[in-house]
């Protein structure tokens, strides 16, 4: 069956979430133009597409280029005739105490992670406006509601990314066939985590309980069909709007103490800026392969629990707050 949202642009869709939802799509029956830096992970991608049946077509775009992206989305109008549906997935990060970082690897995050999904929306908003509909769907994360310690730049992205797609919608509320959809997914197990920057000292991994890629995937395809203002994956969403208002602080107090006692612990590792100003030079796919199936259904029912504390808490906290 066609999919409601049949003509598809994804940036970001050589690897982890954004190649999960391309072939997502390409499996609905969508026609798809997919965009990344790297090729190698694009043709990777538009093979198992077109082994799904679907049309794809894929150019090399770095989504910080304003004019080549604002190209790349005349193009795309004009070989899928419209454009019902825009993912914006590009993103990047590095990790490490704020100081040990060099300021080119944070301005790289916020350059792509901000700016470039701004510069994806500034590219398809008109093209939305003149065929008045269209959905936009911005991949933040949880980070975008709990600052994460040891990835400054990061968090200062995704925040400031919520703020971006709050605005738009501001802008667009007098146009109710148009929507900006914000997706904030908690860990996901992706090849991302590769491709990372990292200046802690010590080897990346984990945490048990990450999401498959797909799990996110199948939520950006959902919102083709209903489209909403906040999906979050992976987690309650109202006990992280709570948190945030009730204890903005003590998320990101308890975090920088388990990240400063887990690089003290953790195998060593050599400080690299990832891919984060380089495409990888090959193709990674969807999947990071770091899940464990046997602690998926432990870690599942810690989060439930974990989820349910938390938005406990962060009510107490505000009645708290009231009754002083």
């Amino acid at each position: 069956m066609t999919h409601p949202a049949n003509r598809v642009v994804i940036t970001g869709a050589s690897s982890g979430i954004g190649a999960a939802t391309a072939l997502k799509f390409a499996e609905a029956g969508a026609r798809l133009v997919l965009a990344a830096r790297g090729r190698a992970g694009l043709d990777d991608v538009a093979a198992r597409c077109r082994a799904a049946g679907a049309e794809v077509e894929v150019r090399v775009v770095d989504v910080t280029d304003a004019p080549a992206v604002a190209a790349f989305a005349a193009e795309a109008e004009r070989l899928l005739g419209g454009i019902d549906l825009w993912f914006s997935c590009v993103g990047v990060g590095v990790l490490g105490r704020y100081e040990d970082v060099p300021i080119a690897d944070h301005a790289r995050v916020i350059d792509v992670n901000l700016v470039g999904h701004m510069n994806d929306a500034h590219a398809v908003l008109p093209i939305f406006l003149a065929q008045d509909h269209g959905i936009f769907v911005n991949m933040i994360s949880v980070g975008g509601f709990v600052a994460t310690p040891y990835a400054a730049a990061y968090a200062a992205s995704k925040f400031g990314l919520r703020g971006f797609s709050e605005a738009l919608r501001g802008e667009l509320s007098k146009r109710p066939r148009i929507h900006v959809c914000d997706v904030y997914p908690t860990f996901v197990d992706t090849p991302g985590i590769d491709h990372a920057g990292n200046y802690t000292g010590a080897r990346l991994t984990l945490p048990p309980g990450a999401l498959a890629p797909e799990s996110v995937a199948k939520a950006v395809v959902r919102l083709a069909r209903r489209p909403r203002n906040t999906t979050v994956v992976g987690a309650p969403a109202l006990a992280l709007k709570l948190a945030q208002f009730a204890a903005p602080d003590l998320g990101p107090a308890m975090m920088s103490g388990f990240l400063d006692h887990w690089s003290a612990r953790a195998p060593d590792g050599d400080d690299t800026s990832g891919a984060i100003h380089d495409a990888p030079a090959g193709a990674s796919g969807a999947d990071g392969g770091r899940r464990h199936p046997e602690r998926r259904r432990k870690a599942a029912a810690a989060a439930g629990i974990a989820g349910a504390a938390g938005l406990a808490g962060a009510a107490a906290a505000w009645w708290w707050r009231r009754r002083g």
